[in-house]
Order: C-alpha cells, then structure tokens, then sequence
C-alpha cells in the first residue's frame, strides 16, 4: 500500500466497436500491468453488432478497476471524451481494444512523463499477423515502403515529434485543449497532438514504450480502412496544410501519376502504362527482399501495398478536394 502511495494514478480509456475477437486479450494486457499505483480502466461501449459488449460486461463484473461508458454515439472520438470527463487521475492513457501493452509499459511511460516534461508521449506500434494475410499488413505498418516512415511505425531516437501513437497524456492537458475534436472522426491522434503543441506542449516519443497491434485481417477490411484514413487525411491537410508532413503526399502523387500515365495509355500513348509497371515491379521486389515473411504473406505482400497505397491515395484526392464530412471506418462498423 505504501507502494501505491508513491506511484501516481493512471485512467485507462479504451474506445470500444465490434472488438469480440480481440477485447479480453486488450483489457488483460492493462490490468495486468507491472505498475504499482492505482489504476482504473474505462471502456466507452458503442453501439456494437457483435458479442463485445457482453464480453465487456462479463470482465468488469470480474473486476472492480474497470468502470463501463455508455458511447451511443459510436465515434471514438465522442467515446474518449466521454471517458476523460469521468476519469478521476491526472494521467490518462488511451489504449485501442486490438491492441496490447507491454507489461512495463504504463509504469515507464508515467515515469518518462516525469522525466521529460511532455504533455503526451507514445511508443512504438508493434503491428503483428496470425494469418498470411494479416501478416503481410503488419509488414507494411512496419516499413517505411508501406504506410511511411514515422517513428512510432519504424522507430528511431527518443524525442520531440509530430504525433503520437495513443498517448499518454497529463489530464490538464487534456483539459487546455478541450479533449478530442469530435468533428474528427480518423486522424482525431494527430489533431490532437497539434493543438497540444499550439499551447505550448510537448509531445514524445520513446522506443521504450511498446504496443502490440493487430491490423485488419481481411481485405475488404483493409481496402475500407485506409480509404477512410485517406479521406481524413486529405482533410485534415487542407485545414493544417503548413503542419502536414511530406510523406503524407507520396502516395496521393503516385495516384495521379498512375492514373495519368493510363489515360495517356487510353489514349493511344504506349509509354502511359510505365508509371503503373513501374509501381507494380517496386512491389514485387519488396515482396522479394521482405524480412522475415512466410512465402504466402509475400504473395499476400503483393495485394496488401496496392491495396494501402491506391485506398490511401485515393481517399487523399477526396478529402483534399471535398472534405471529409461524415465518411467512417466501415471496416469496423460492418
């Protein structure tokens, strides 16, 4: 007990949607934390079309630590401020229920708080596959070819960066900002982190911190998911242009291109159909050389970036062009 008194509290808030297959998993990994302070555990329950929230209501009947939020609404967004307002710590920590912490993580992450002064910090997403599939998706969030190069996917040094990978953050932070912008419905992370900076806060990175992922298993899944990510993307660049990374520009460039070269093709222009041989080759070789995939997720391999960056691109035009609007994942909706 003496132990608790020293360690400061943590409130855990975790947005929950149509999570049967991966929520015991992702509440085990927080309350089994090495962390000697008090902890309580926040789930905002949307409207799911699966088991989840029975699942929710079994293991927060088995411990008192976890509180259930009612999230009608269903955004993540709307879940996590629902959360922040009944969360009673001055740290609180988002973790995604297809996720899994480290065992250290939370117990390092309130001591890297301390240690740096940040108002939020993240780590490193550890994407991983059971499938072949699934596989080859996490390949693609671990590499610089597949969905870029920030450091919460490749790694790299500690220090300042653009945003953070769930976050920890200090809940008068939180509070100066005004929480989530519920307008946001993808990209709501990197927002976040803007708005925290304008105030003067500093958002971390740490190696240290690490979280298992897993990403979408299925294809219809993965296409709606980075379509909606690109859609957001889009929009949230033309309202923060001068904040928006390079990279965030690759894929939608090798959108037009592609499709410039086809209908040049069209056309009767022979040489039209070299950017998409081009792209389509690139693929190949890193399907080659990729590490450490079965040869199953290397065919795979050869769907899943097409599938990423054309989705990605694509959705890019759209919310730059038009804005976003209402469009969601209906990767996890469906």
């Amino acid at each position: 007990m003496a132990a608790k008194a020293k360690a400061p509290a943590v409130s855990v808030i975790m947005p929950v949607l149509n999570e049967a297959e991966h929520l015991e998993a992702a509440v085990g990994s927080v309350l089994a934390q090495e962390f000697d302070g008090q902890l309580e555990l926040l789930l905002a329950l949307g409207p799911s079309k699966d088991d989840t929230n029975q699942i929710a209501a079994k293991i927060a009947k088995a411990d008192s630590r976890i509180r259930l939020v009612e999230n009608t609404a269903g955004l993540t967004t709307a879940g996590m401020n629902l959360c922040i307002k009944q969360a009673k710590a001055d740290i609180i920590i988002r973790v995604d229920a297809h996720s899994e912490l480290a065992s250290r993580y939370i117990k390092r992450g309130v001591e890297l708080l301390a240690e740096t002064g940040a108002d939020e910090l993240g780590g490193i997403m550890l994407a991983r596959g059971r499938s072949a599939f699934q596989q080859a998706v996490a390949w693609a969030y671990s590499s610089r070819f597949g969905i870029g190069g920030a450091a919460y996917h490749v790694g790299g040094a500690a220090g300042e960066v653009e945003s953070a990978y769930l976050g920890i953050f200090r809940a008068d932070a939180l509070a100066r900002v005004g929480g989530y912008d519920e307008s946001i419905i993808r990209g709501e992370d990197w927002d976040l982190a803007q708005r925290i900076k304008a105030t003067g806060g500093l958002v971390w990175f740490s190696p240290e911190l690490t979280v298992t992922y897993w990403p979408r298993g299925r294809f219809e899944k993965l296409i709606k998911q980075f379509w909606s990510t690109g859609v957001w993307r889009g929009d949230l660049t033309r309202r923060n242009f001068s904040a928006a990374s390079k990279r965030y520009f690759a894929p939608p460039l090798m959108v037009a291109v592609v499709a410039a070269g086809l209908l040049a093709a069209a056309f009767g222009h022979v040489l039209g159909i070299l950017p998409l041989a081009g792209y389509l080759a690139a693929v190949a070789a890193l399907a080659v050389t990729a590490a450490n995939l079965s040869l199953k997720a290397r065919v795979a391999l050869l769907v899943v970036l097409p599938s990423i960056h054309f989705s990605w691109g694509a959705g890019f035009w759209f919310g730059f062009l038009r804005g976003a609007a209402k469009t969601v994942d209906r990767s996890r909706v469906n």
